[in-house]
């Protein structure tokens, strides 16, 4: 897994250069190019806002005075979703899509899924700053704890990564993983408290959300942006422990599969 990594790091001005590229060609033509990116989990959080929020702005401790806190609450949430569900899209289908890549140049195929996050990543910061802005208009003032975001943005990322170069793997060989998995995202996605508080969940159910690892990333971004609270550093820690568990078995399923995926494609 060293060697790997050191490969990819001497590749690392192909690494950059490809996402600067890939950012240009994916909005070379259009008239508000980057804002897209930005625009289109804004919306998402406009629509659940304007159906939910009178219905959840309640249940917010210490928000109840701003009008605007459910729409605060899910920007917050929506920011750690976004990132972590792009990587993963995106991984999934990534060796499918760049077979003909694969098969006729000769580069460090991990580069591939390193420019994904690195895209994503970018996407996401330029994300973070619209809602710092976007929070400013709607009267919250971040605080200090607002510092933890990038430190989060890094674990949430690392934890996209191992999953989704495993099923990025796993859809080579079987095809049908890639059919499965959106459906997982859009599962995982109400199973995490990104439109909904913990507290309407009936008691007996609440431990289960802790099943899903996200809610403890997404709950760490609310803490951190909404409430200005610090992180659950426990909890954090042992996501962080699987994290590098499930990236270190990913990079070396990678390195075996390599070979062989491009047999297949």
């Amino acid at each position: 897994m060293t060697a790997m990594l050191l490969r990819a790091w001497r590749y690392r001005h192909f690494i950059l250069s490809s996402i600067r590229t890939e950012f240009r060609a994916r909005f070379i033509r259009s008239r508000l190019g980057g804002l897209w990116m930005i625009i289109h989990p804004l919306t998402q959080a406009a629509i659940f806002a304007l159906v939910m929020a009178g219905m959840m702005g309640a249940r917010l401790p210490g928000m109840t005075n701003n009008k605007f806190a459910y729409a605060l609450y899910l920007l917050s949430g929506m920011l750690a979703w976004s990132l972590f569900s792009e990587v993963i899209s995106r991984c999934l289908t990534l060796f499918i899509d760049n077979g003909n890549l694969l098969k006729k140049i000769v580069f460090p195929h991990i580069s591939l899924p390193l420019i994904v996050s690195g895209s994503a990543l970018f996407n996401n910061l330029l994300l973070f700053l619209a809602i710092i802005v976007l929070f400013g208009l709607l009267g919250h003032v971040p605080g200090v704890q607002m510092a933890w975001v990038p430190l989060l943005m890094l674990i949430t990322l690392t934890l996209a990564l191992g999953i989704g170069l495993i099923l990025g793997v796993l859809n080579v060989f079987i095809r049908d993983v890639g059919q499965v998995v959106p459906v997982v995202l859009q599962l995982g996605f109400w199973f995490t408290p990104i439109v909904y508080t913990p507290n309407v969940v009936p008691e007996a159910f609440r431990p289960f959300l802790h099943v899903n690892p996200m809610t403890t990333v997404v709950q760490s971004f609310q803490n951190a942006m909404l409430f200005n609270m610090a992180p659950d550093f426990v909890g954090l820690a042992w996501l962080v422990l699987v994290t590098l568990l499930l990236l270190g078995g990913a990079f070396i399923m990678f390195r075996r599969a390599s070979a062989e995926m491009v047999d297949v494609l």
